[in-house]
């Protein structure tokens, strides 16, 4: 690492230009990025894939790209208005490409709607919705919306545009504040906004290049940009004041770029590393959504480790010791507007003072701190057993654009599930079979099973029309609950139908029945999604495991920090519970109060999570590792190690949760509740564990924290570390 700085060092100039042509690039591809992004949950190889790839190919219907055209009218039964209305639909269709008009339905007395339906994707159809809607001109005393997943979706776009903005309007004050801070009035603060505008325009440019081969979600602009600034920003945070402990020690500028390139560097090269494990497994979900999701968050810390590598060691070089040094001004503010600012070198640091205070006082009594500290942190995972997960829901988005609007109309006219319903197809194997009487017969008993449901609003069919593809080898069933597609009793319609209803129809031989729309994607996505989870959860496990035993050269502070990690992120999903489900505090916060979580967010939460609970993990233990190394008895290592750390992580976490804290400020329940659960994970771990359990367990484990046997380290490629050294007293006691 020390040879890598020194070189980066000489060749400062020509890595810090190219990295300006990365960033140049990289803004010019977020800014086109939008139009290539879309929310789709489909599931390869499932029921509900099956039955949109037929509904595509054989009925020219493909049900995430296309809309529904509602009309508020005076009298849905005058046939007049009616026929004006289908013809006005008719007209309006030929603005999408491939859209054709159904025939309008009446939703009660004074509603009609009707589906255009098309073969585009939901990236491509969102891009006409608009003209959709400009091309319906209803008469006097008719209102016309257009909704469905594509029109809702290009009505969010722009949402989550102003979002974000919202977002960076609290993340970088506080992250300026906190920089300020830590270094004073110096031009260090510079360095990790710089770094930082690396970290994100790299990701983004990245994520565009992806976005033209895979779908790829709207949240990951939000999520690179908030989640890149959080962690570059830490990043650099931490290499920033070590670079300038290493200049205090009396080191040249090349000198002290090395050395922190060794230590600091090092510990976020490990970091940035565990991060993008447990990211880079989400590319294994048998999910695209996942998979997308994953691939945009493990861009950021693989750019942040290249940049650390080029950008850290070139930008500490050309700042050097004026640039980062304090300005003189700095201890005049301290005074006169009481600022926490650090103080000159040489002269005492109230936090340090704190911070070894604190670790004192935990070696003096491990095991008090550590029981307090557990019941608390058992106490905040207590409610991730009250934890419901949802597919997805249009109940936590803003209700303003004309797309959502218009869902509620028909909402409230025919029941949410008639926007998006239940598909079930009968393939019926040859063509022509499907208008035969015994498959007629069984469709008749099906539709009566299903009326007889309580859960269905509606069940369509008819052997003619949309309902039978041209070879009249396809039939559908259009099946519409009473519930939104997301909640449970939508979900719990597609379970009965697919095992209970569907199989009691009687079906002739070599017919074969598949139930599909958004409802049952929605449930085969959650299968799918939590089959694949544990074993991710294992992969995560085990590599992070071997990751920080080579970091920390020991078989016991691996196990530990992957313990404790587990407990950070279930009180995470803890406090999704409390907040969203239970409303402790969301009137306060102006957040939703929804009883389900999102499917995608505990898992991502957790792959985020796992690495980021590592960074103050890797960062505290390694300047324990090195007070050990240095000959301190494990009592003196843990506190040098608290002493030196415990006011940097406390900074870093604040500007973490800072930038999480962008994603509350959004509209959009998905996010909201992502950005609580990284908030509160960051916070507690900052706080209870890396404070408090982390030198408390330790404290208790004594020695046994830096045992590793020599057949252990030969395989590891690393020194030993035996259990014969002798466990010194701290000084002083």
């Amino acid at each position: 690492m020390e040879r890598w700085a020194r070189r980066a060092v000489r060749l400062r100039r020509p890595l810090l230009g190219a990295w300006a042509v990365v960033v140049v690039a990289g803004a010019i591809a977020a800014s086109r990025l939008s139009a290539l992004q879309s929310n789709v949950f489909s599931v390869p190889g499932s029921d509900s894939e099956a039955v949109r790839s037929i509904l595509e190919r054989h009925f020219g219907d493909r049900p995430d790209g296309s809309f529904t055209v509602v009309f508020e009218v005076p009298d849905s039964a005058d046939p007049l208005l009616r026929a004006r209305l289908q013809a006005l639909v008719d007209r309006a269709a030929r603005v999408v490409p491939s859209g054709r008009a159904q025939p309008l339905l009446a939703g009660g007395r004074h509603v009609l709607y009707g589906d255009v339906v098309s073969t585009l994707s939901l990236s491509q159809a969102k891009r006409y919705a608009d003209d959709l809607h400009r091309a319906l001109r209803p008469p006097p005393g008719t209102r016309a919306y257009v909704t469905g997943a594509a029109a809702i979706q290009a009505g969010l776009d722009p949402i989550f545009s102003e979002d974000l903005r919202k977002g960076e309007m609290i993340a970088l004050p506080i992250a300026l504040a906190v920089l300020l801070a830590v270094f004073g009035l110096s031009l260090a603060v510079t360095i990790p906004l710089i770094f930082a505008a690396f970290t994100i325009f790299g990701a983004l440019g990245l994520v565009w290049i992806a976005a033209h081969w895979m779908t790829t979600p709207t949240y990951v602009t939000n999520l690179v940009f908030l989640i890149g600034l959080g962690i570059a920003v830490d990043y650099s945070l931490l290499v920033v004041y070590r670079f300038r402990e290493e200049l205090e020690r009396g080191l040249s500028v090349e000198d002290a770029v090395a050395q922190t390139m060794a230590t600091a560097g090092r510990a976020v090269v490990f970091s940035g590393a565990t991060v993008a494990v447990g990211l880079a497994l989400l590319l294994f979900m048998p999910i695209p959504f996942m998979r997308a999701m994953g691939l945009g968050g493990f861009v950021i810390p693989l750019v942040s480790i290249a940049a650390a590598l080029t950008v850290q060691p070139a930008l500490l070089s050309l700042y050097g010791a004026r640039g980062v040094r304090r300005a003189h001004v700095a201890g005049a503010l301290r005074l006169r507007l009481r600022l926490p600012l650090p103080v000159l070198p040489g002269t005492r640091d109230r936090e340090q003072g704190l911070w070894a205070g604190l670790a004192r006082s935990i070696m003096r009594r491990p095991l008090l701190y550590l029981v307090s500290a557990a019941l608390l942190l058992g106490a905040a995972v207590i409610p991730v057993f009250s934890l419901e997960l949802t597919p997805g829901s249009v109940e936590g988005i803003p209700r303003h654009p004309q797309a959502v609007q218009g869902f509620d109309v028909l909402r409230r006219a025919v029941g949410p599930g008639a926007v998006s319903p239940i598909q079930v197809v009968v393939d019926t194997g040859r063509a022509g079979r499907a208008l035969e009487p015994a498959v007629q017969a069984a469709i008749g008993r099906l539709l009566e099973r299903l009326r007889r449901d309580p859960e269905v609003a509606l069940a369509l069919y008819a052997p003619h029309g949309r309902f039978l593809d041209r070879s009249r080898r396809y039939a559908q069933v259009i099946v519409a609950s009473r519930h939104e597609y997301g909640q449970p009793q939508a979900q719990e319609l597609v379970r009965r139908l697919r095992e209970r209803i569907l199989p009691s129809a009687g079906w002739p031989r070599g017919v074969e029945v598949l139930a599909g729309g958004a409802p049952a994607q929605g449930v085969d996505f959650l299968d799918r999604s939590y089959g694949a989870f544990p074993w991710l959860v294992l992969a995560v496990l085990g590599v992070t495991y071997f990751l920080l035993l080579r970091a920390f050269r020991s078989l016991v502070l691996p196990l530990k920090a992957i313990v404790l990690n587990l407990l950070s992120v279930a009180a995470s999903y803890g406090a999704l519970v409390v907040v969203f489900r239970w409303g402790w505090g969301s009137d306060v916060l102006g957040l939703y109060q929804f009883d389900q979580v999102e499917g995608w967010i505990p898992i991502f939460l957790f792959a985020m999570l796992f690495g980021l609970s590592m960074d103050y993990e890797v960062f505290l233990v390694s300047r324990m590792r090195e007070a050990w190394d240095e000959g301190q008895a494990n009592e003196q290592a843990v506190a040098r190690g608290l002493e030196r750390t415990g006011r940097i992580i406390t900074a870093a976490a604040v500007i973490m949760v800072a930038a999480f804290s962008g994603f509350l400020a959004g509209r959009i329940v998905g996010l909201q509740e992502f950005g609580l659960g990284l908030a509160v994970a960051i916070l507690l771990d900052a706080t209870v564990v890396r404070a408090i359990l982390v030198p408390s367990l330790m404290a208790v484990l004594g020695r046994y924290n830096w045992w590793l046997p020599a057949p252990v380290a030969r395989l590891a490629r690393v020194a030993p570390s035996p259990l014969e050294r002798p466990a010194l007293r701290p000084a002083g006691r």
